[in-house]
C-alpha cells in the first residue's frame, strides 16, 4: 500500500515521514514554501532523539500522485482548507480510494463521504509542530503518538487494520476501532481550548473558560444524542504513551489553532471545534456563550494576523461580560 498524505504539515509531515522512515511508499502533497523546501533539501523531521532529512516524493496537487487502486490517502488538512482538497482529489482519484481523515473535528468525514465511498475517521493524538518551510518536530517519544481509526460512521475492514499494522510498525500506537468517532468526539472537546490557548496562551488552559467550554459542549452532545468517550476511557487509552520531551531544547510552545496565528497563515480552525458546538447549541437549544466568544476572537485574530498569546484570560471574561 502507498500512503498519499494530502497536506504535510505538523500532523501530516509525522505521519508521512514516520511511515516513509520504517520503510513504506509516502508520497506527501503540500504547497508553497513548505514543498519547495521539501522538494529541494527533503522534509527535516525533529524529534527529542534527534533529527532525520528525509527525501520523499513530494508534489503540489494529487493529479500528480497518479493515484490508483493500491493507495491510500491520508487527508490531513485543517478543516477549513478540507473541501478544496477533496475536489481536487475528487479529480485526482477512484472513488474507492480510501480516504482517512486524521484531522481535528467531526464534520471533515462527511464532507468525504459526499466524494468517496469508504472514509475512515482517524482519532489523532499526535503532538507535533509546523511553524518552518521543510521541517516538522515530533515532541514525543518513543511512541510518537496514538492514532486509532475506523469506517465512518461506524465499523472496520481489512483496510484499517492494514493502516493500522503499518502505524504500529512506524512509531505510533494504532489499533482498529469501530466506533472511533466516540474517540472523535471526546478530542473535540479537548479540542475546545485550543481557541482559548491561541488567544491567551497555553497558561489559559488551566482557567474557568476552558471548563466551561468544555461543560457546553458536553450539554450539546447530550442533547443531540451523540455518543462520545469519557475523560476516564481517554486516560485509559493514553495511559503513558505519550512522553513529551524537548526538540533541540525547547518544549512545544502550542498546538494546532495556536500554530495557525503563529504562522499567521490567515485561517484557523475554530470553527469546526467552537463552531461544532455552537451549530448543535443553536440546532438544539443550549447556550453556548463561551464556544460563541472564542470562536469570534479566533477569527479575528486569524483575519487580522494577530499574535498568538495576544490576550488575557480576564480580556476574555472581560468580552463575555
Amino acid at each position: 500500500m502507498r500512503y498519499v498524505v494530502l497536506g504535510a504539515g505538523a500532523v501530516g509531515g509525522a505521519i508521512g515521514g514516520r511511515l516513509f522512515e520504517h520503510g513504506h511508499d509516502v508520497v506527501l502533497v503540500a504547497r508553497g514554501r513548505h514543498l519547495q523546501a521539501m522538494s529541494s533539501d527533503g522534509l527535516e523531521l525533529r524529534s527529542p532523539d534527534g533529527s532525520v532529512t528525509l527525501r520523499i516524493p513530494a508534489v503540489e496537487g494529487p493529479e500528480l500522485a497518479d493515484l490508483g487502486p493500491d493507495d491510500a490517502v491520508i487527508l490531513a488538512t485543517k478543516s477549513q482548507d478540507t473541501e478544496r482538497a477533496l475536489h481536487a482529489l475528487a479529480a485526482a482519484a477512484p472513488v474507492t480510494v480510501p480516504v482517512v481523515c486524521a484531522q481535528n473535528g467531526v464534520e471533515n468525514e462527511r464532507m468525504a463521504l459526499r466524494h468517496f465511498r469508504r472514509v475512515y475517521g482517524m482519532c489523532v493524538m499526535l503532538p507535533a509542530t509546523h511553524l518552518e518551510p521543510g521541517v516538522v518536530e515530533v515532541h514525543s517519544s518513543p511512541v510518537t503518538g496514538i492514532l486509532d481509526l475506523g469506517l465512518y460512521p461506524s465499523g472496520t475492514d481489512d483496510v484499517a487494520g492494514r493502516i493500522a499494522s503499518d502505524l504500529e510498525a512506524s512509531s505510533f500506537s494504532s489499533r482498529p476501532d469501530p466506533a472511533v468517532m466516540r474517540q472523535k468526539y471526546a478530542k473535540l472537546l479537548m479540542n475546545l481550548g485550543n481557541a482559548l490557548e491561541a488567544a491567551a496562551g497555553s497558561e489559559a488552559r488551566a482557567s474557568d473558560l476552558n471548563e466551561r467550554a468544555r461543560t457546553e459542549g458536553e450539554t450539546c452532545l447530550r442533547a443531540a444524542g451523540i455518543e462520545f468517550a469519557s475523560r476516564e476511557e481517554d486516560r485509559a487509552r493514553r495511559g503513558d504513551l505519550l512522553r513529551l520531551r524537548p526538540v533541540d531544547g525547547r518544549r512545544r510552545a502550542g498546538g494546532s489553532s495556536w500554530q495557525s496565528l503563529a504562522r499567521q497563515a490567515g485561517s484557523i480552525e475554530t470553527g469546526y471545534l467552537n463552531g461544532e458546538i455552537v451549530l448543535l447549541g443553536h440546532l438544539h437549544g443550549v447556550p453556548t456563550p463561551v464556544n460563541e466568544l472564542l470562536l469570534r476572537v479566533a477569527n479575528r485574530m486569524a483575519r487580522n494576523r494577530i499574535r498568538p498569546g495576544s490576550l488575557s484570560v480576564q480580556d476574555l471574561l472581560g468580552d463575555l461580560a
